[in-house]
């Protein structure tokens, strides 16, 4: 199986570096050209590939670089934690196709932002990998895993829980997607939902005189407690406030106050 690997953020060192453990070739390696959490080096040394089959992302626009990469006659792409939308010319790059992880229970939270919205619609959590096809995160399923949540959880602590989650659910398919033998599940879009980036803000406004109930309003502010990135926010008197909350469990199941 030769593969070739687009890998961001700390999900994606830790699958370039399995290749790297295991003795896995990778026939290319393209990192983020802006490398926001530093660690380009990092998965370049730990996946052990040879410099000249290392490509920024930004080069995927390139005709010449295209060619290069469709020359090397790969069977998979994986797209580790990548930040960017493919066009259809890298998507087709690879014989089997190309398969995306999401860290969402598909079809639940397609897009962005799904760890605050999987609080806001109080919907299965968990992380997918999923083929990639010209919509965004509709692909066929391949392989998938649920996270358990508690009120304890925010935006934050479903984040860091996908990024661990996915790596392992990688590792525990990697048998199946070196043999070929990747399952492939349709998705049925008739349910779940899907947003854009720039619904988060909206989203996030709590209005003083609005009717929530409890756990809306606790959904809410913990979905977008997540420093040091901004709260959730209400407007008093031409004052914008901004509210981040903590919940800590301090009963037993089945203990129940007065009130």
């Amino acid at each position: 199986m030769k593969i070739g690997l687009l890998a961001g953020g700390w999900a994606g060192h830790q699958i370039a570096k399995f290749f790297g453990d295991h003795q896995e070739p990778l026939s290319f390696l393209v990192v983020d050209v802006n490398d926001p959490n530093r660690l380009n080096d990092l998965m370049i040394r730990d996946s052990q590939i040879p410099s000249d089959r290392v490509y920024l992302s930004d080069q995927l626009q390139n005709s010449t670089t295209l060619a290069r990469l469709a020359s090397l006659h790969v069977d998979l792409t994986i797209l580790a934690w990548w930040p960017y939308i493919l066009k259809e010319p890298v998507i087709r790059l690879a014989r089997q196709g190309c398969l995306n992880f999401h860290p969402s229970y598909l079809p639940y939270n397609r897009g962005k932002h799904y760890n605050f919205w999987n609080l806001v619609e109080d919907v299965p959590f968990g992380v997918t990998i999923h083929f990639v096809d010209t919509g965004i995160d509709t692909g066929d399923i391949a392989f998938q895993s649920l996270i358990s949540k508690t009120w304890e959880d925010t935006g934050k602590s479903l984040y860091d829980k996908a990024q661990v989650e996915m790596v392992r659910l990688f590792v525990d398919s990697f048998p199946l997607i070196k043999s070929g033998q990747i399952p492939r599940v349709p998705q049925n879009l008739a349910i779940g939902s899907f947003h854009r980036g720039s619904e988060l803000d909206v989203a996030s406004q709590v209005f003083l005189d609005h009717k929530y109930t409890a756990r809306e309003l606790l959904n809410l502010l913990r979905a977008r407690t997540f420093p040091p990135y901004p709260g959730a926010w209400f407007i008093d008197q031409d004052v914008k406030y901004q509210i981040r909350i903590e919940i800590n469990r301090v009963s037993e199941e089945g203990v129940s106050g007065n009130g």
